[in-house]
């Protein structure tokens, strides 16, 4: 089901019985609004929107900044919505969609919930602002780029680390969160060091007295975890980088983890936003 909203976003819900517990639903630096995802949450008794950030429609065609605010507008319209259940409501963010659920969930109010899969928490590719705060992206050095025979690159080392020298501006004060969070890590990650993110927010969150979120990992995926049966994406074009990258991800063990995967992250959004364990979280 389709409902129109002032900037016209589309939520997907199932129609009847509502309401539902909400879920925005972002992508990557792709861009655009793909959808395939708020749709088959959907099926299992969400309310989702799918939100693009950029490249779509009026919004920036390039991913040079971003202000809070309009996220914020993204929660308020679920948080109003009938068909939203509420109190809060959940973010699901996958690559640079999770950094900037990892923020919405650092600083504002009613998120419940946050799972990221293959996400960062620093700020990664544009300057972030919210009110009086900005957040500086995370350096990066292009150099540190390997190229293989084929001219894919390997880009895991390119970003510098949040924990050293002004860098440490770019680290999201997820401290500030009032929610659960569930990391979602392929050990095989060749976009970024998904894992040691997940372990270093982990640490800032038990450091600051807030809930040791959950972490799942999987040897053998990559960085596109996406809902199962999607086939692996091994390499494709990197938008920012601007030259084809590899992704990782071994066949076999990336298929199960997609399968995995998707069964966590809705069992554990029914379990925080519905406060109950759903059996619809043991099928695909």
């Amino acid at each position: 089901m389709r409902n129109d909203g002032s900037r016209c976003p589309i939520l997907w819900s199932l129609s009847g019985n509502g309401p539902f517990p909400g879920v925005i639903d972002m992508y990557g630096t792709g861009g655009g609004l793909p959808e395939y995802r708020a749709c088959l949450l959907a099926n299992y008794g969400f309310a989702v929107l799918a939100l693009a950030f950029y490249g779509y429609e009026d919004l920036p065609k390039e991913m040079k900044e971003f202000n809070l605010e309009y996220f914020e507008e993204a929660v308020n319209y679920m948080l109003q919505h009938n068909q939203v259940k509420g109190p809060g409501i959940g973010l699901l963010g996958f690559s640079k969609g999770g950094d900037l659920c990892i923020s919405m969930a650092s600083f504002l109010k009613g998120i419940t919930a946050t799972a990221v899969i293959n996400g960062s928490v620093a700020n990664v590719g544009a300057v972030l602002r919210y009110k009086d705060v900005t957040i500086p992206p995370l350096g990066a050095n292009k150099k540190r780029i390997k190229v293989n025979k084929s001219g894919i690159g390997d880009i895991i080392d390119v970003l510098n680390s949040p924990l050293e020298g002004p860098d440490r501006q770019s680290f999201i004060p997820l401290e500030k969160a009032e929610c659960c969070f569930l990391f979602i890590v392929g050990q095989d990650d060749h976009n970024w060091k998904s894992e040691f993110f997940a372990a270093e927010g982990s640490k800032r969150l038990q450091a600051h007295g807030k809930e040791k979120p959950e972490i799942i990992c999987y040897p053998g995926a990559g960085h596109y975890i996406e809902p199962p049966f999607f086939p692996m994406c091994a390499a494709s074009m990197h938008l920012l980088v601007g030259m084809p990258v590899m992704w990782g991800g071994e066949p076999k063990a990336h298929c199960e983890a997609q399968i995995d995967a998707w069964k966590q992250i809705q069992a554990f959004f029914h379990r925080h936003l519905k406060g109950e364990p759903s059996r619809t979280a043991n099928k695909l």
